[in-house]
């Protein structure tokens, strides 16, 4: 029976047991696509990563990432994770890595600490901003468990936006209303049912911490990923870090977010995300944060 190795890291933060819990597996040559959502739904984790010998060899590795239900073309905190293994590993680290995933290429600049150890990465999203439909407030609101007078759209109606992964976006009033928000299963069934161009959407509801667009705090719900809440959301905080810096005044510009997620999880992450703008080309944008290893072990197949 071939067993296999894994690790998993807490990503976005700094201290253990907060952040967003990841698995990994270092070396998943042999198992079928069957094994990976298996051990994916085994562990119940928002993500688990796999790490395969990539198709053009000039990459780092080919990753593929997989929730509790299906396989996601991109995400953000297995990317920080896998990075940040992968980095501890080598014996001779790269200061990059490019992971071919089913966005397209992500690239990966390990960040490290004092010591001169890996403490995180950042990672660059494989796409630049590409923004879908507008939905009316109360679609996100009903989700969220809030009434609709609570999402503001000031800046911006409700919309689809992303950078690799596609998200529902919502601003709401203030970080108060965000805290009292609650994932409601069914209003995202009648959600889809109502607008079939949503798909199996994710819902990111945001608010700016004392009004400042760039001090934000962010709840993420996906049941259709067997997610109910994620503790901390890399591609979400990017695909907002990207939709805000394209509403930004100005035709070149280049801005650094503070995100703050969990806490209403009792895992309080934080990540940081920049966004950039140049005069009629794409919004592109990244996201960071600091791992810390958590365990080892091994799984017989």
């Amino acid at each position: 029976m071939p067993a296999y190795e894994f690790v998993t890291v807490d990503v976005f933060t700094d201290r253990r047991f907060g952040g967003n819990p990841l698995a990994v597996f270092p070396e998943a040559r042999g198992l079928s696509d069957a094994d990976m959502q298996a051990l994916a739904t085994e562990f119940n984790l928002s993500e688990t990563s796999f790490i395969l010998p990539p198709d053009n060899p000039q990459h780092t590795a080919r990753v593929r990432i997989f929730t509790p239900r299906t396989e996601l073309p991109f995400a953000g905190h297995p990317n920080v994770g896998t990075g940040y293994v992968l980095a501890r590993r080598l014996q001779h680290r790269p200061e990059h890595f490019t992971f071919e995933e089913g966005s397209g290429l992500v690239r990966v600049r390990i960040e490290r600490g004092p010591d001169g150890q890996p403490s995180g990465a950042r990672i660059a999203a494989p796409h630049s901003l590409r923004i879908g439909i507008d939905v009316p407030p109360d679609l996100p609101a009903s989700c969220g468990g809030l009434a609709m007078a609570d999402i503001a759209t000031e800046a911006h109606h409700p919309l689809v936006a992303g950078v690799g992964v596609d998200f529902l976006i919502a601003e709401v009033a203030d970080p108060t209303i965000l805290t009292s928000a609650a994932c409601d299963p069914v209003a995202f069934r009648q959600a889809a049912q109502r607008v079939p161009e949503l798909g199996s959407f994710a819902l990111c509801l945001y608010a700016r911490q004392d009004g400042d667009a760039t001090r934000l705090r962010i709840r993420v719900f996906a049941p259709f990923h067997g997610t109910m809440e994620d503790p901390a959301t890399g591609s979400a905080a990017a695909a907002l870090a990207a939709l805000l810096t394209s509403l930004a005044p100005g035709d070149n510009v280049d801005l650094a977010y503070d995100v703050e997620q969990g806490e209403e999880m009792g895992r309080p992450s934080r990540l940081f995300a920049t966004g950039r703008k140049e005069a009629e080309g794409p919004v592109t944008a990244t996201v960071a944060g600091s791992c810390v290893p958590v365990m080892t072990g091994s799984v017989g197949l």
